[in-house]
C-alpha cells in the first residue's frame, strides 16, 4: 500500500501534534482501566471468569486489528480516526449507566473496535508526520503525555467510584475522549475519500492471510512481534489482576488509587530521558533490563502479601518504564514507510493477542493453585522468555 497523501493540514501540525493526543488517550484509558476489572468482578463474581472474558474480548480486538489494513484500504485514516474517537465517547458514556450485563458486554465490544483502530492509527499518523524528528522522539513524547494523563486518572476514577459507583467513572472517560475528538478536529486534516468497492468475503479473507504471511516472512518482523507480545502480556496482567489482588488483600479503593498513581511516577520520570538513553546505548539493553527485572519481581510477588506486595506493584513499574518507548521500535526500524500501513494491523495483533493468552493462563493458574496471586508465575515466565528473545542472535 502506498503511503497516504493529505489534501490539507493546518499549519504547524507535525508528528508531535499526534503524540500530544496521548494526554487524552492516557487520561481516558487510565480512568477506564482503574475500574474495568472491578466492574467485571461485579458482573461475573470470579477472578478466573474475568480472565476468560478478557481473553475472549482481546481475541475479538485482535481480529479487528487484522482487518485494519482492509478498513484503511477502503476509508481514509482521517475519517476512520474521526469516527473511532466519537464512538469511544458515546459508548463509554452509555457504559456509565447501570445497564444490564448483556448491554454492557455489547458496548464493551463496540468500544473494542474503536480503541483498536485508535491504537493502530496514532502511530501511523506520527510516522506520516515524523519528518526528521524520528519515531523514537515521537514515541517518548506520546508516552510522556499518556503517563501524565494516567497519573491523575486512578485517583479521579476512585473518587468517582466512591462517590457514586464503579461504572460512573466511565462518564469521565467519555468526556475526555470527546475532548480528544475536538482537539483532532482542530488539526483540520483532510484526505481524499477512497472509492468504496463491493466487499468480496473470500477475496478479503485471502488478502488478510496473505498479508499476515508476508509480514512474518520479512526479516526481523517475527522478533519485533514477539518482543511486543511480551511487553503487552506483562501489561495486560498488571492492569487486570493488580486491582483485584489489592482488594483481595484487604486494602481499600483509596489505597488502590494510590498504588496505581504512584506506579505512573517512573513513567513520568523516565519518558523523556529514555529517548536520549536509547540513542546512546541502543534498544536491546533497556528491553533486557526491563524484562529481567519484571520477571524477578513477579517471582517475589507470588509469595508476598500485605504492604511489601504493594511496594512490588509500584517497583515493577520501573521495569515497564524502561521498555515503554522502545518496545515497538523494532517494527518501525524494520518496515519501510510505504509498508507500515499495510503491516501495522498484523503487528498490532501483538498488542491484542497477549490479552487473549495471558489472562487465560492466569485463569488456569488460579484454578490450579486456588489463589489469584498465582498469576505472577505467568508474568515471571513471560518476562524471562522475552528477555531471552531480545538477547539471542537472529
Amino acid at each position: 500500500m502506498a503511503r497516504d497523501k493529505y489534501v490539507s493540514v493546518k499549519s504547524g501540525v507535525s508528528g508531535f501534534s499526534f503524540a500530544n493526543l496521548g494526554l487524552f488517550t492516557g487520561f481516558a484509558d487510565g480512568i477506564y482501566n482503574a475500574v474495568y476489572s472491578l466492574v467485571l468482578m461485579e458482573i461475573f463474581a470470579s477472578s478466573a471468569t474475568v480472565g476468560v472474558y478478557v481473553g475472549i474480548y482481546a481475541a475479538f480486538c485482535m481480529i479487528v486489528g487484522l482487518f485494519a489494513n482492509e478498513i484503511l484500504r477502503r476509508f481514509s485514516k482521517v475519517r476512520v480516526f474521526y469516527f473511532a474517537l466519537l464512538f469511544l465517547a458515546i459508548c463509554y458514556a452509555m457504559m456509565g449507566f447501570s445497564i444490564r450485563p448483556s448491554t454492557f458486554v455489547i458496548l464493551d465490544y463496540t468500544t473494542g473496535i474503536a480503541i483498536t483502530l485508535v491504537g493502530v492509527l496514532i502511530p501511523l499518523f506520527m510516522s506520516d508526520f515524523s519528518g526528521r524528528i524520528g519515531m523514537a522522539r515521537l514515541n517518548s513524547r506520546y508516552h510522556l503525555w499518556t503517563n501524565v494523563g494516567a497519573f491523575f486518572a486512578p485517583m479521579i476514577a476512585v473518587a468517582i467510584a466512591g462517590q457514586f459507583n464503579n461504572r460512573a467513572a466511565f462518564f469521565a472517560s467519555a468526556a475526555i475522549y470527546f475532548a480528544g475528538w475536538l482537539a483532532f478536529k482542530l488539526f483540520r486534516i483532510t484526505q481524499e475519500d477512497k472509492k468504496i468497492k463491493p466487499v468480496n468475503p473470500r477475496k478479503t479473507a485471502r488478502a488478510l492471510i496473505k498479508n499476515a504471511i508476508d509480514f512474518f516472512r520479512r526479516s526481523g518482523m517475527p522478533r519485533a512481534y514477539a518482543v511486543n507480545f511480551g511487553y503487552y502480556a506483562l501489561r495486560a496482567m498488571r492492569y487486570l489482576y493488580v486491582p483485584i489482588i489489592v482488594i483481595e488483600n484487604g486494602f481499600s479503593k483509596d489505597t488502590l488509587g494510590w498504588v496505581l498513581t504512584l506506579g505512573i511516577v517512573p513513567y513520568l520520570l523516565l519518558s523523556d530521558a529514555m529517548a536520549h538513553l536509547v540513542r546512546r546505548y541502543g534498544k536491546k539493553k533497556w528491553l533486557t533490563i526491563g524484562f529481567v527485572s519484571f520477571a524477578v519481581l513477579s517471582g517475589l510477588a507470588v509469595f508476598t502479601t500485605g504492604w511489601p506486595l504493594l511496594v512490588i506493584f509500584v517497583a515493577w513499574q520501573i521495569s515497564g518504564a524502561l521498555m515503554e518507548s522502545v518496545h515497538d521500535l523494532l517494527f518501525f526500524d524494520t518496515a519501510k514507510k510505504s509498508e507500515q500501513t499495510k503491516f501495522y494491523g498484523v503487528f498490532r495483533t501483538s498488542v491484542n493477542l497477549p490479552n487473549v493468552v495471558a489472562p487465560l493462563l492466569g485463569a488456569a493458574c488460579i484454578t490450579m493453585f486456588g489463589g489469584t496471586s498465582a498469576v505472577w508465575v505467568v508474568t515471571a515466565i513471560i518476562g524471562a522468555l522475552s528477555a531471552l528473545l531480545v538477547v539471542v542472535k537472529k
